[in-house]
């Protein structure tokens, strides 16, 4: 589970292990081996037409992007259990919310980043529409946001929890 606020990001203890693990072999074995792999495809010659060198220095462009993503969390990052809550939406938290005020068209969805997605129950980003749309408001309020179509929809917030894992 992760929550922010403030520039620090709330995570548990395995979600915490899980991303200094990843962190650790993208910087040790996964270094190592795309190494070999450009040195190796360097060694079959002209590089301009070389389609192994390329795809190995753009796996390797990739791979450093999520070195300094997860140094900058981690750097970042405090162990534990956020602050409670006051009811206000926020990252790391179950927010349930009917569409149009219809207590009948409800969704309920864990708001937190790509990192913490799970087949347990549906993630939505801060950054999508209807996370950007309904951070911040409390429980009983009414939220808007923009629709793929531009169009904008109501909801409401009916719930809003910390996620317990």
């Amino acid at each position: 589970m992760t929550q922010t606020s403030e520039n620090v990001t709330w995570l548990t203890q395995e979600a915490y292990n899980k991303l200094k693990d990843e962190l650790e072999y993208l910087t040790g074995p996964a270094r190592t081996e795309i190494a070999a792999k450009i040195a190796a495809a360097r060694e079959e010659g002209d590089l301009r037409e070389n389609g192994g060198y390329h795809a190995a220095k753009e796996e390797q462009g990739k791979q450093e992007l999520r070195v300094r993503q997860l140094t900058q969390l981690l750097e970042n990052a405090k162990v534990g259990t956020p602050p409670a809550t006051d009811g206000e939406v926020a990252p790391g938290m179950v927010v349930t919310i009917a569409f149009d005020g219809d207590e009948d068209d409800t969704l309920t969805f864990l708001l937190a980043s790509r990192e913490y997605a799970s087949s347990d129950i549906e993630t939505y980003s801060p950054q999508s529409p209807l996370g950007s749309g309904v951070m911040g408001h409390k429980v009983g309020e009414d939220a808007e946001y923009e629709l793929p179509n531009g169009k904008k929809a109501s909801v409401t917030i009916l719930k809003a929890e910390p996620y317990s894992g």
